[in-house]
């Protein structure tokens, strides 16, 4: 069964202050990771974590590897935003469920039905295929 977004959570999401892990994100201001960090940072009020390969500080704040290099100090994840290809995303979704995330948010054209399906049957909240900075407008954001 195909995943359908829930409006209420995506809506709870974006008005709930917290700490998003941002999947993707590199210093490459041509990515769309780049300014739509700064929209979740600088208009909705999340704390964003970049989480590239490198490990790589982006915006001024301190950068991962993975997901499991975040310390627990700076848990738990409200939010892992993932900015990766469908064909990769599967493989940050386990490590959301692994580090305890509370929700996954696959980005606009990001689209993996059996990772949604194994991240809801864990517990989290899941949002698929849009971008917040593209939904936030629409609720008065």
């Amino acid at each position: 069964m195909a995943h359908v977004n829930d409006p209420a959570v995506l809506e709870r999401l974006l008005r709930t202050k917290g700490r998003w892990a941002i999947v993707g994100l590199t210093t490459n201001v041509w990515r769309a990771a780049y300014d739509t960090s700064l929209f979740i940072r600088d208009r909705l009020g999340m704390e964003i974590i970049p989480v590239n390969l490198p490990g790589d500080a982006v915006h001024g704040e301190t950068g991962y590897a993975r997901l499991a290099d975040i310390p627990a100090a700076r848990r738990p994840i409200d939010v892992v935003d993932c900015f990766v290809n469908s064909q990769k995303v599967g493989a940050v979704v386990d490590q959301a469920i692994a580090v305890g995330a509370k929700a996954v948010w696959l980005q606009l054209g990001v689209i993996d039905e059996a990772a949604a399906a194994r991240a809801k049957a864990a517990g989290l909240d899941v949002i698929m295929n849009t971008c917040p900075a593209q939904d936030a407008p629409r609720l008065g954001l």
